[in-house]
Parts: structure tokens; sequence; C-alpha cells
């Protein structure tokens, strides 16, 4: 079996080789801009990792696998637009780079073209993969839908929160997954079982996030730390907090997020005082073991080669111990 450097490589290289479109340059040259700022090609990884459960010639599943990439690449550069970020992986934005209708419409190409690379699939399984790939591309719209939505609602229940980070960001893994599983020819039963293990695992990465957020070492992290604190983002340790507060902690709260003024740090650092006064960092562990319990707990039930099983496990473990 393949190491995962191996896996890593065919990666790169098959982007490298993608070449989208030449005319208009400033419509195509944004998108192969986008895909070579690099990243942890985590989707295709996760592709390519299930593909490996069922067949050992997993090279022919890259240029499927890169088309996921392409997908999530898509979203990055029409959220960046939504989000006003200035940057994306240490470089400027698309949209900052060019201009906000050029990354409108680059994005929108980019779209067409993760279409053009699924066409490349035999006619019976191109049917079989656009079905939960257009459901899937659906859901990550509504999610980034209501993450912008919920800027604006004065009250966000955990299971709102959870649900919108499920479509947001971890249907697209339970798809990467699921694509590895059709591609291959897995039966229906483990089509699912990765889904589901790809979801749960998902909700886990984002809740961390959230956790790492406020709490990681700002000399591991790369960025900064506290940068939800500071915009007021509802995280799970936000709306956790807001639950839990009385008296006096719920007033010194609501001052912070309704300040106008303030010193970033102090601002922070008053914050998570309150956090860990109301133990809402230990309640995201809590919720975060469940989801990654779950989802392993969906990978156990899943056939296949017990080597493949123990690489994508352990691909999984990495990035949940992770500390950046």
């Amino acid at each position: 079996m393949p190491p995962l450097k191996n896996y890593q490589q065919w990666i790169e290289l098959e982007i490298k080789k993608q070449r989208y479109g030449k005319q208009p340059p400033s419509l195509y040259e944004p998108i192969r801009y986008l895909m070579h700022l690099g990243g942890k090609r985590l989707r295709p990884m996760l592709t390519l990792l299930s593909y490996s459960l069922f067949r050992d010639d997993v090279r022919r599943a890259v240029p499927v696998a890169v088309a996921v990439e392409a997908f999530h690449n898509f979203t990055l550069m029409h959220d960046d637009i939504m989000d006003k970020a200035p940057l994306r992986r240490g470089k400027p934005t698309v949209h900052e780079k060019w201009n906000v209708n050029t990354a409108i419409l680059s994005g929108d190409v980019m779209l067409v073209k993760v279409y053009d690379m699924f066409l490349q699939l035999e006619p019976e399984t191109l049917k079989t993969v656009l079905g939960p790939f257009n459901q899937c591309a659906a859901e990550v719209c509504e999610g980034q839908q209501w993450d912008m939505d919920f800027e604006t609602t004065s009250r966000v229940t955990e299971a709102q929160y959870i649900n919108m980070i499920r479509l947001k960001t971890a249907v697209l893994l339970g798809f990467s997954l699921e694509l590895g599983a059709i591609l291959a020819g897995a039966g229906e039963e483990d089509r699912k079982a990765l889904r589901e293990f790809g979801t749960n695992i998902g909700i886990g990465f984002q809740l961390k996030d959230d956790v790492l957020d406020a709490y990681a070492d700002p000399k591991k992290f790369g960025k900064q730390v506290g940068g939800d604190i500071i915009a007021n983002k509802k995280t799970f340790l936000l709306i956790q907090a807001l639950q839990k507060a009385k008296g006096k902690t719920k007033a010194e709260l609501t001052r912070w997020l309704a300040a106008q003024k303030f010193r970033k740090q102090e601002k922070v650092n008053a914050v998570k005082a309150i956090y860990d006064q109301l133990g809402v960092a230990a309640s995201a562990e809590k919720k975060i073991d469940h989801f990654f319990t779950k989802g392993f707990k969906s990978l156990e039930g899943v056939r296949g080669n017990e080597a493949a099983k123990d690489l994508l496990k352990n691909f999984t473990q990495a990035l949940i111990e992770r500390q950046s």
C-alpha cells in the first residue's frame, strides 16, 4: 500500500496538470492562483483513503479526488468575498488581488469546471456521484447562509450551531469519503457509513477549531488567538457562555459583546476568564469527543482492507491531535 506522502504527491501533480481555461486570462488565472496556494488537501486525501479500503489502484481515483478540492476552493473564493477577508493562507485573497466581480465570475466558472472533471467518469458512476454531490453542494451553501444569518441573530441555540457547521463544513468531508467508496464500487451500506464517519469527524474538527481559536498556543496557531472573541463570532463557546451566564457574569459578558472600542487583548482575556469560570471549554471538549467517538464507530462498521482502514484512522487521529 502506498504511503500517505505518495497520495499527497499525486494530488499536487494532478492540481498542477489542471488547466481550467485560457481566455480571458483574468477569468482563469485566479483559479490557478487559489488552487496553488496549498493547504492540507484534506478532502482529496479522504477520497483516496476511502478508495484504498476497497481497491489497490488508488492513483486511478486521483483526477476525480481533485474535483473535490476544486469545489472546496470554489467555496473559499466566494466565502472570502462575503467575509471581506484580505488573506487566504497568508496571501491576498482573489477579490483583493483582482476585484470582487472577477472573484465572483472565477468562482462560478470554477464550479462549472468541477462538473467537467466529473465527466471523465463512466455514465453509471457519474449518475451515482452527482446525486450526493449536488445535495452536498446545496447544503454547503445553506450552511454558509445560516452562518451569515447568525451574525445578526441575537440568540443562536447549540442545536442550530451544530447544524450550521454540519452543513457548512462537515458534509463535504462526508461526501469526500463517500466519493472514494463510490469510485471503488463499494456497496450502499459502506458508502453511508463512510459518509457518516466524515460528517461526524467534520463537526468535531470545527468544534476543535472553536476551542483552538481561544486557547491555542500563539506560537503554533499561525493566526491571532482570540480572533473569534474579538469579532463576537457565535462559536460553540460563546453560545454556551450566553446560556450559562447569570447575574454579574452575564452583565460583564454582555458589556464586552456590546463594546465598540476596546483593547483586543484585554477583551480576549476578559471573555476567556468568563469562559473558564463557566467551564465552557470543558463542555466543548466533551462535545468534540462525542462527535469523534460517533464518527469512529461508523468507521468500524465499514468492510475493506484493514491496513487501509488503519491508515485512514491514523490520518484522522493526527488531524484530531493537531494544535493549529
